[in-house]
């Protein structure tokens, strides 16, 4: 398996319209998808599109408490980076092959925020960072 590109680096935050604003208002970000509800992941969701298509940024606000990214913000409460996303051509054979490695896949490939399979890796398994691994969209 080879390493894709860095798709999107994802940011817990507890209120998505005042890192909205932050992005627009302060780093000059001017590309801002509509925010929508993932209701499989318990989070509202938008990209902060970097210029010349660039890595995204995914922000990210629990709808629940007791998610995954509401349970990562009892912790941090500011919020901050949570996850990176790298690309792979095929997700199955991508989870194969770091489970072949020992590494902890959390959960079945799903549907993420880009409308394509992915896989969430352990951090304790990849030097103490979530990586998110996400099957390249068609058409990229």
């Amino acid at each position: 398996m080879k390493l894709g590109r860095l798709n999107h680096i994802g940011v817990a935050t507890p209120d998505l319209d005042a890192s909205i604003a932050f992005y627009r208002d302060v780093m000059g970000a001017s590309d801002i998808t509509e925010p929508f509800v993932l209701e499989s992941q318990q989070v509202r969701v938008c990209f902060v599109n970097t210029p010349n298509g660039g890595t995204q940024i995914e922000l990210l606000q629990p709808t629940a408490p007791d998610s995954a990214v509401g349970k990562w913000l009892e912790k941090n409460l500011l919020g901050g980076q949570h996850h990176i996303c790298y690309e792979v051509p095929d997700i199955h054979v991508a989870k194969a092959w770091f489970e072949s490695l020992g590494k902890r896949v959390l959960g079945e490939p799903r549907i993420g925020a880009h409308g394509t399979l992915i896989f969430f890796v352990h951090p304790k398994d990849m030097g103490g960072q979530l990586t998110e691994i996400m099957e390249t969209p068609k058409g990229h």
